[in-house]
């Protein structure tokens, strides 16, 4: 009997310490987690960047930032400190994986290839279940570098119920013929042969999907990427449509330094809206 009234701080003691410790990673952490996929049946990664703010209780919006091609869940984490980004605006940051080439569609060939499915149900679904979230329309925004602009605006387009908004940067905007993308023909066959199916994935070809939505849309790109065209071909597009978004041109090409350079930008963009959207 001494001997266990004895032990009994020490458990006490032990199980406080625990609970602080979570306490902690609660308040402010950045996760590596396994977002297993159905779809693809495998169990990609995805880093999870909390802010400050998660602490308070409430249900935070989240923005989901995509990597461009030959990237991972990791790029934008090792480019670039996101916690402090993340404590300012107040959002939860999720890097998921897209695949080496996985472009955000879903592959009619490559049947382990189904990234649209995957970014745009299976990652929400589980961040939504396991971290606090707002859990609606409202409270999600897609954001991607290069090939992720592309996965940004697609998903936008295609799934707008899910999204408040969306944000690119250097997007890839077309898919043509004569401005054919880094393993595209491998997802979706020949562009000759498959045309249709090429330009169902394309933002500039689904951009009409937006029109009436009120959705928070930025398309960004250096004045010296070799990807401009494609961008101010959607922005023309856009504003034919009459579909509201910004649209910027600054100095910088395709590179890290005008992507992490950028990213505040996109990041107080959503912010805005967010805070006119819960009013």
């Amino acid at each position: 009997m001494n001997r266990n009234r004895h032990r009994l701080p020490s458990i006490c003691v032990i199980v406080f310490l625990a609970f602080l410790f979570c306490s902690q990673l609660i308040a402010g952490q950045i996760d590596t987690v396994v977002i297993a996929s159905q779809a693809m049946n495998k169990s990609p990664q995805a880093v999870v960047v909390l802010p400050d703010a998660y602490k308070t209780g409430k249900a935070l919006p989240v923005v989901y930032l995509l990597h461009g091609w030959s990237g991972s869940y990791h790029n934008w984490p090792t480019k670039m400190d996101l916690k402090p980004l993340a404590d300012k605006y107040g959002f939860i940051i999720v890097c998921p994986d897209g695949g080496y080439a996985g472009w955000y569609v879903n592959s009619p060939i490559v049947k382990d290839s189904q990234y649209e499915t995957y970014i745009a149900r299976e990652v929400v679904a589980f961040i939504d279940k396991n971290y606090r979230t707002v859990a609606d329309s409202t409270g999600r925004y897609l954001c991607g570098l290069s090939m992720g602009g592309h996965g940004a605006i697609t998903l936008l387009a295609k799934y707008p119920e899910q999204y408040a908004g969306a944000g690119s940067m250097s997007g890839a905007m077309a898919m043509t013929g004569r401005d054919r993308r880094s393993g595209l023909a491998e997802l979706l066959g020949d562009y000759d042969t498959n045309r249709q199916l090429w330009e169902s994935n394309s933002s500039l070809f689904l951009a009409e999907r937006l029109a009436g939505r009120n959705k928070a849309i930025l398309i960004d790109c250096g004045v010296d990427d070799f990807l401009l065209q494609t961008n101010v071909a959607i922005h023309k597009k856009l504003l034919d449509l009459k579909i509201p978004h910004d649209y910027f041109e600054r100095p910088g090409a395709h590179s890290w330094g005008y992507w992490t350079n950028a990213l505040e930008y996109h990041l107080l963009f959503f912010r805005k809206n967010f805070n006119k959207e819960v009013k």
